[in-house]
């Protein structure tokens, strides 16, 4: 039954030459991928048009000041914000010198008119910088900086117990390390001995778990390390006058996994944080059977108004979860809707459109490669056809009631009667 409720199909799978780890995958621009293997290598991943059909292509990019004998560490990219022009990818990696590692953050920006997006361009401009601490997750973040508007920067996770801030310094053409209490300052003062293993939207997973919401914090401890929280809203069907999505009940949902190496997992549900805090759990049925998760997403995939939670297992799993109310007056939960196995752990996965079509891919990293699933096109075709027939439905209904709402309105909008006073004319 699992197995008939799956809806990709594997379209490509590229092999790498060598392992990759959780934090080896990011999107760079709208439809392309970088990953990036513990042995020094960057490997690209797009689709072109070659023979006149569209088709997967893989290359490494040669980025430079890498040394052979390099081990990355983590890899991320983003466009600059508006008006600002550019593509940035941050490479962090441990360079072995015998007796000693040292840790390098390098920071790849091209300032040349129309070389701005090139990746082989940009692969050439590098801004290199030495770090005093081991690095983790590499991850950026759009904020609104005093006087100079929207700045995208990054944010680089440490095992010094803190969280270091890289914004680009326009006069100078480069990027600079910036006390991050002065965008960030919840960061600034975060619970001793917290070692923040990755990042996400406000939320900072490590076996301490801190929510910020607005004025208002929640902590809990669990006895292992957090790999992903994700906070998101059960449903994304209605929208407010801003044409912002509302979240369902109005409040934040959070996802937390939970998992320690070497024993098995237990995921956890969070709901209406906002009224419970941290207080209100469940964890999910079965997801302690496929050893730890190290990796999470929520994407609603079936295209219902409703997301779903992906979650990608070292023990070669991909589990979706959907959640089911369960009725008035009762908690619905979350159900394991479909599994998919593959041949090594799953690393890292993304949702994007990599094609331009319209339609979404969903990219797996796994420990031997990266897999490419896409939508059954007959699925979605058949979709696409009911809710068009459901469209001009709605819209013939729609006319026939026209005429009639015509004439109700016409004799609603005439003039009534004044008592005592009739239509006849007056005699002269």
């Amino acid at each position: 039954m699992l197995r008939e409720a799956y809806p990709f199909v594997e379209d490509s799978f590229s092999r790498f030459p060598s392992q990759s780890n959780i934090y080896g995958l990011c999107q760079a621009g709208e439809q392309e991928l970088l990953a990036a293997t513990l042995k020094g290598k960057v490997v690209s991943f797009r689709y072109q048009e070659l023979q006149q059909k569209v088709r997967p292509v893989a290359k490494e990019v040669q980025f430079t000041y890498i040394p052979v004998d390099a081990e990355i560490v983590s890899i991320d990219a983003f466009n600059k914000s508006s008006p600002k022009r550019g593509l940035v990818v941050g490479i962090t990696f441990i360079k072995d010198s015998g007796d000693k590692a040292t840790p390098f953050l390098n920071i790849y920006c091209d300032y040349e008119p129309g070389s701005e997006f090139n990746l082989e361009s940009i692969a050439q401009s590098c801004l290199n910088l030495e770090l005093q601490f081991t690095p983790f997750q590499l991850y950026h973040a759009e904020v609104q900086c005093p006087d100079e508007g929207l700045e995208t920067v990054f944010l680089l996770s440490g095992h010094d117990q803190r969280i270091h801030l890289f914004k680009e310094n326009a006069s100078l053409h480069q990027f600079e390390e910036q006390p991050v209490e002065k965008l960030f300052p919840e960061l600034q003062q975060l619970p001793s001995k917290l070692v923040i293993l990755s990042l996400s939207p406000f939320l900072l997973p490590t076996c301490h778990f801190t929510l910020f919401y607005v004025l208002q914090s929640w902590r809990v401890q669990f006895d292992s390390p957090i790999s992903t929280v994700l906070l998101f809203p059960l449903s994304c069907q209605t929208k407010d006058g801003s044409g912002l999505q509302v979240g369902y009940r109005g409040h934040g949902e959070v996802f937390v996994n939970s998992w320690v190496l070497l024993r098995l997992s237990c995921m956890c549900f969070l709901r209406d944080v906002q009224e419970c805090g941290l207080a209100r759990s469940t964890c999910l049925s079965g997801s302690d059977q496929w050893d730890a998760v190290l990796c999470a997403l929520v994407i609603d995939l079936d295209f219902d108004g409703q997301k779903e939670v992906l979650l990608g297992t070292y023990g070669q799993e991909l589990l979706c979860y959907k959640f089911r109310p369960a009725g008035s007056g009762r908690d619905g939960e979350f159900q394991l809707q479909w599994r998919r196995s593959f041949k090594s752990p799953l690393l890292s996965i993304i949702y994007l459109d990599l094609t331009g079509d319209g339609l979404r891919e969903l990219a797996v990293l796994t420990l031997k490669g990266l897999h490419i699933l896409q939508h059954s096109l007959a699925c979605t075709a058949d979709l696409v056809l009911q809710r068009l027939a459901h469209r001009v439905s709605a819209l013939a209904a729609c006319s026939e009631l026209q005429p009639h709402e015509a004439a109700d309105t016409e004799d609603s909008h005439a003039p009534a009667p004044i008592q005592g006073v009739t239509n006849q004319t007056p005699a002269c």
